[in-house]
């Protein structure tokens, strides 16, 4: 699961003023014209984009074949002469390829500036860093709010289901296009950090480093579920218009607010909720009596939602959740999670958070044990904190020293 809207982590953005739609509930979304529509980051990314035709298509778990599509992309540094200072950042459920760049939908700072840029540890100058969209999302590579070339209508449910496995694939055709034929790291957290080990197993002759944090080789029963309710909310509401909504000129912004409201909660730890807000009273000095936001933490998660549904596709978040659940390496592998990795050659540094009940450290340490079995180069830490799951995105101090730590041995054994 992931994570929060870009630029609007929790303990740099944690903004719990009232508006009037926070204080009485999500509102009613007014229904977009055409013209919105072709306004939307699924048609409109702004930013670069890779085209791929009908004579490069996308070979799909599900057995489809998709072509054409596309993979809208971002990039920061200088790819230099050996082309072998490449980073591939995997994001995370909600998250896009703005990661070091202004959000064109909201105008925040982009959603990893923590850990990237000149000085941090993934120094942009001194590595050429990489962030597309996945395939299934709706920031402009190809998903359910895409038109549908065969009809001209958004694909809506008619879009194939897509895997953890499918976004690695497209994720390997832009580097290509790139010129990029192997990756010095490829690094993520949550969704992003699944892709990671995907690709650390799909294509281990490309990727010299992983960094795979806050997540696990597969999805619990919990955390299915916690999807589950989510993806009912979206279906549930009328505006859902059985996935049609962008033709119906409607939009179910109660259902899509309700299901990240939800989702926020796993992202954070009763800690940080208690420091944040507490039972403390959101501009009233007593309760109203009424359904409205007496409390911080409900004004907070109206909020939430509100943000979310202005930036985000319905279904989208239908088919990455689904992405998500279906995710199981060792599953893949004969059910031995060791058998992913082994043969590989990838120096790995696996990152967990204690307070992370999402991704708990327990998962994380079952992937240094199958790669341990299969005597491949790993490292372990697990961060000390009270923020839970969206701790990798946050200021961790503990989490940045640990990857800059993994990241200079990795790039003096690479040559950087």
């Amino acid at each position: 699961m992931a994570e929060l809207a870009p630029g609007a982590a929790p303990e740099r953005a944690m903004d719990t003023t009232l508006t009037p739609d926070a204080e009485t509930g999500l509102r009613d979304e007014a229904k977009p014209s055409r013209r919105d529509y072709d306004a939307l980051p699924a048609s409109d990314p702004k930013s670069p984009v890779a085209l791929f035709g009908t004579d490069e298509p996308l070979s799909m778990d599900c057995g489809i074949t998709l072509a054409p599509f596309r993979v809208a992309y971002q990039t920061v540094g200088t790819l230099n002469a050996e082309r072998s200072n490449a980073v591939l950042i995997c994001h995370a459920l909600t998250g896009d390829q703005h990661f070091a760049h202004t959000h064109p939908v909201t105008g925040k700072a982009g959603w990893w500036e923590t850990l990237v840029g000149p000085g941090k540890p993934i120094d942009t100058n001194r590595y050429f860093v990489i962030c597309s969209n996945v395939i299934g999302s709706c920031m402009g590579s190809t998903g359910p709010a895409s038109l549908d070339p065969s009809t001209g209508r958004p694909y809506g449910l008619d879009f194939p289901l897509v895997t953890i496995r499918d976004m690695v694939r497209a994720q390997s055709m832009l580097l290509d296009r790139l010129g990029i034929r192997d990756l010095f790291l490829c690094i993520g957290g949550s969704m992003g950090g699944m892709q990671v080990l995907q690709w650390a197993s799909l294509f281990p002759e490309r990727v010299f480093a992983a960094m795979p944090i806050a997540t696990g080789a597969r999805h619990s029963a919990q955390n299915i579920a916690f999807h589950e309710v989510g993806r009912q909310a979206i279906m549930a509401d009328p505006a859902w218009a059985d996935g049609r909504y962008l033709e119906e000129g409607t939009r179910p912004a109660k259902g899509l607010g309700v299901a990240r409201m939800g989702a926020h909660i796993t992202y954070l730890s009763e800690p940080a909720l208690h420091r944040k807000f507490g039972r403390r009273l959101q501009n009233r000095a007593a309760p109203t009596f009424s359904f409205n936001a007496d409390f911080q933490i409900e004004s907070y998660l109206r909020h939430q939602g509100l943000s979310f549904v202005e930036r985000f596709d319905a279904n989208a978040y239908l088919y990455l959740t689904r992405a998500m659940d279906y995710f199981d390496l060792a599953e893949d592998h004969g059910g031995v999670l060791a058998n992913a990795f082994r043969g590989s050659k990838t120096r790995f540094c696996v990152i967990s958070f204690t307070s992370d009940w999402l991704f708990p450290t327990a998962d994380s340490r079952a992937i240094v044990h199958a790669l341990n079995a299969v005597a491949a180069p790993v490292a372990f830490v697990e961060v000390e904190s009270d923020k839970g799951h969206d701790a990798f995105l946050l200021d961790e101090p503990a989490m940045f020293s640990a990857a800059q730590g993994f990241i200079d041995a990795a790039a003096r054994a690479r040559g950087l």
